[in-house]
């Protein structure tokens, strides 16, 4: 069983769980981009395995999703889909559970000035094998 904790960058936004964390995976879509300023990498959880205190301000980016950082200091925490899980951007994280980069999505948006030099998959889209959790 993975513990882990995380909090934004001012600690006025803190959270909390225990449960399997998914790999981290890289999105370099445009939405991602923007709202990091280079691309987003992110693990998830099972939602109920995440307690979240702190009042999270959600910008709803998408028909599908929302995006959660603290109206204080800007801190990005979370991405909210569809499904069960919750997904947590690991920089937030205080701890230092066992995760590593599986693998890029959204490719083809990617911005012009770098290049992903790494050997792990790379999906032009969405790629459910590596965004879905796998159950415990």
């Amino acid at each position: 069983m993975t513990e882990f904790r995380g909090s934004c960058l001012c600690g006025q936004i803190r959270y909390e769980g225990q449960g399997p964390l998914r790999p981290v995976v890289a999105c370099h879509c445009t939405q991602c981009r923007k709202t990091t300023g280079h691309y987003l990498a992110a693990t998830s959880a099972l939602r109920d395995d995440v307690t979240i205190t702190g009042e999270v301000s959600w910008y709803v980016s998408s028909p599908t999703a929302r995006r959660g950082f603290c109206g204080i200091c800007g801190s990005n925490l979370f991405w909210d889909g569809a499904g069960r899980n919750l997904s947590i951007l690991p920089g937030s994280l205080d701890t230092h559970p066992p995760l590593s980069l599986v693998g890029h999505i959204y490719c083809r948006d990617k911005g012009t000035y770098y290049e992903i030099t790494d050997d792990l998959p790379q999906a032009e889209q969405n790629d459910p094998n590596l965004t879905t959790m796998v159950d415990p």
